[in-house]
């Protein structure tokens, strides 16, 4: 048998490397036809050659015009054409587009399809699903008509992400699953099935639909594992199994499987998973207490396309760069234009706003994330806004109602760590009702959670509390609080808060507001606050004079 129908046989195995070998070896012993070309370009793109890739489909392309073959010739344009759009060549991708057009004109021809789905992507990011909609419906019907699967399918998910992004969730999601059902079946082309797999996949974690990420993933991961030599697509693949495992409470794999992303997708030339890929290495970093390691990994995630929010922002927070923080998070909401890129962002600037005491535009975040989870109705989005009102519920000093909010959060949730962070919020919760057994069985969970992940910010904001008192399970603080309720001046109505108790306590060992600041991971100017806010219901002009005041009136 000869070379060139052994890298045949190995194309359609989907022997990539091999593939290319073979038929490298080919073109070099007689001049491949522009089918064989293809076939050449195409295993270099799977396994992540773009150079070649490009080289050979434009020699095919050419053969096909010389060939007076315009629908092939035209389809080889548009392959050429997508690779650039995706990689961010627009100019380029314009003008082979446009060549394929004139190839085309006057010709009732599948390739018409074809040209027009950059048209839909073009309308879903420009913030116009209902044309897209339109387009992507044109489209399907001439896959239809010319019974096109690798069309058909393509159409199909883009109506289905039009329909997601009008707010139409379930229809949208609908289309999406049967898209899917060819693309499982092995029916649609290697390049096809890999885009509509990551885009599909991609559109499921923008609704938070994380059952059918978790099941498509696990498709994608099948189809990556039956091509050993596939390079190309492997890469998201990793990227989406570290974020669901993330999710999942197992945060060492995910870390195996975003360092994973960063390696493979690094051979690839396709600069998107990697960076993604090194954002989820920086949240799992983060979350660990890791700070300088996430540090360079958000960096190296933004040196290569990638925007790094809201992970960095609450870097900025957990180091009690508070001002950074909020500057960060209000940038990265003004360049979001879409809903649901601002969902991604709003409970960060939540968090951030509350920890700066700007109670007004914390309100104000939970509002609009409200908003856009009454839009986009799924369960893990209602939780997310439902956990965002219960804290500024909590901030309102309103605990009982922030009590609803928490539990109504938490029945949707099934991530650990953010049950955990629920489940830590309604202690404080309970702690305001002088619930405190049922404050300390919050916290206890919470701790339990921290502790298996290994989430070290999270169990050191957690000491704060105190230890637990076996016979009332209530925090050494929360008892001190109340023995300063009893003993401030009846005439004085202004308590101190818990946070403003433990201000006092460092204050009187002698601490600076940085000391404190970093102690319990808040930023200075928010010390600063409550240090004021001490001096003024004591009404005492120094820190010195509070520190007596405490220790006169039995407080410390």
């Amino acid at each position: 048998m000869s070379e060139l129908a052994k890298g045949r046989n190995s194309f359609e195995r989907g022997d990539w490397r091999d593939a290319y070998s073979l038929l490298s070896r080919a073109n070099e012993t007689s001049t491949l036809g522009a089918a064989d070309l293809e076939r050449l370009g195409m295993s270099a793109y799977l396994i992540g050659l773009d150079r070649e890739f490009h080289r050979f489909v434009e020699h095919a392309h050419r053969s096909y015009v010389e060939d007076g073959r315009a629908e092939r010739a035209a389809r080889s344009a548009f392959t050429l054409a997508l690779d650039l759009f995706l990689s961010g060549e627009t100019g380029k991708a314009t003008g082979w587009l446009n060549r394929a057009r004139r190839l085309i004109e006057g010709r009732h021809c599948v390739e018409h399809g074809y040209l027009d789905l950059p048209l839909a992507e073009r309308q879903l990011s420009a913030g116009d699903p209902q044309a897209a909609h339109e387009t992507a419906s044109g489209i399907h019907e001439i896959g239809v008509s010319f019974g096109d699967v690798d069309l058909i399918s393509a159409s199909l998910h883009l109506q289905g992400r039009a329909l997601i992004a009008q707010g139409r969730v379930e229809a949208g999601l609908a289309l999406l699953d049967e898209a899917m059902l060819e693309v499982v079946e092995g029916n649609v082309s290697p390049i096809f099935t890999g885009l509509i797999y990551c885009s599909v996949i991609e559109a499921c974690r923008e609704v938070y639909a994380l059952g059918r990420a978790h099941e498509w993933t696990n498709e994608l991961t099948r189809w990556c594992d039956g091509q050993p030599d596939l390079i190309r697509f492997t890469g998201a693949c990793y990227v989406d199994r570290a974020e669901i495992m993330r999710l999942q409470g197992d945060w060492l794999e995910a870390m195996s499987e975003a360092d994973r992303a960063c390696r493979r997708s690094s051979q690839s030339g396709d600069p998107a998973p990697p960076a993604e890929a090194y954002y989820q290495v920086a949240e799992l970093h983060r979350l660990r207490g890791q700070f300088e390691e996430a540090e360079d990994a958000y960096r190296h995630a933004s040196r290569i396309g990638f925007v790094p929010q809201p992970g960095l922002a609450l870097l900025r927070l957990a180091q009690n760069q508070g001002s950074s923080a909020s500057s960060m998070i209000q940038r990265a909401l003004h360049e979001a234009t879409r809903p649901l890129e601002r969902a991604k962002l709003l409970p960060a600037c939540v968090e951030i706003r509350l920890a700066a005491g700007d109670l007004e535009q914390g309100r104000m975040a939970c509002r609009e994330l409200e908003e856009i989870a009454d839009r986009f109705d799924t369960g893990v989005l209602r939780a997310i806004s439902m956990h965002a009102r219960g804290a500024v519920e909590l901030a309102e000093g309103d605990p009982e109602t922030a009590l609803v909010s928490l539990r109504r959060a938490s029945e949707e949730w099934k991530a650990p760590y953010e049950v955990a962070r629920i489940r830590e919020l309604t202690g404080w919760a309970c702690l305001k009702l002088d619930d405190e057994e049922g404050a300390g069985l919050e916290f206890d969970a919470a701790r339990a959670v921290y502790e298996k992940l290994g989430a070290e910010p999270d169990l050191a904001r957690l000491s704060a509390v105190g230890k637990r008192q076996p016979e009332g399970g209530v925090s050494v603080e929360e008892r001190k609080q109340k023995t300063l309720d009893e003993s401030m001046d009846s005439e004085r109505p202004n308590v101190l808060t818990p946070r403003e108790f433990e201000v006092l306590h460092r204050v009187a060992a002698g601490k600076t507001n940085k000391e404190i600041a970093s102690e319990l991971f808040l930023s200075e100017r928010t010390i600063d606050r409550h240090v004021s806010s001490i001096l003024t219901k004591f009404d005492v002009p120094s820190r010195a004079a509070a520190t007596a005041y405490a220790y006169e009136h039995k407080i410390l």
